[in-house]
């Protein structure tokens, strides 16, 4: 992979527009009361910003990707680290997809 010069200004916008928007929701939430709904709204997050990211994949049908989907949700719901459902998920549709090529 090559570096092109001219994308540089492009990439560092992109990381401080990231980086903005990151720090500028932990200052908004200093001065957010944390009530026990918006606690349970917050802890829900991760699982729905997940099943956003693989449902249009899904949606297409193919298996490796309604798998990934389903792992996706299982270890969300058993350990509750968006974490490691997203490695678990992401290694689900890889193996799927080499056992797909290599039995084809």
């Amino acid at each position: 992979m090559n570096l092109r010069p001219e994308l540089l200004p492009a990439l560092l916008a992109l990381a401080l527009a990231a980086f903005l928007c990151r720090a500028g929701g932990f200052w908004l939430m200093r001065y957010v009361t944390v009530t026990p709904r918006l606690k349970a709204a917050l802890g829900a997050a991760p699982l729905a910003v997940m099943l956003g990211i693989v449902a249009p994949a899904a949606a297409r049908g193919e298996l490796p990707e309604l798998l990934g989907l389903g792992v996706i949700v299982g270890v969300m719901r058993l350990t509750r680290n968006d974490l490691l459902a997203a490695l678990a998920g992401v290694a689900t549709v890889a193996v799927c997809r080499a056992l797909l090529r290599a039995f084809p």
